[in-house]
């Protein structure tokens, strides 16, 4: 759930697609467990946690894989 009511809201997709954001955005690129490496430094985050956010930026166009297979923020 992206805002759940029921656990604290640091806990949620949409808070930790922040900090998945924050990294894509010092990179034009960047391999999935490089990615997860350097989010996981600044907020802790479980490897789940990481692909539910990748998978929501993904649908809602905000993140995409490019043609290397890298990750990237969408124009």
């Amino acid at each position: 759930m992206l805002l759940p009511d029921n656990i604290h809201p640091e806990n949620s997709i949409y808070y930790n697609g922040a900090f998945v954001i924050e990294s894509l955005k010092t990179k034009k690129g960047c391999k999935m467990l490089d990615l997860f490496q350097e989010v996981k430094g600044k907020k802790q985050m479980s490897f789940s946690v990481f692909i539910l956010c990748i998978d929501w930026l993904y649908l809602i166009d905000v993140a995409r894989f490019n043609s290397n297979g890298e990750i990237e923020l969408c124009s």
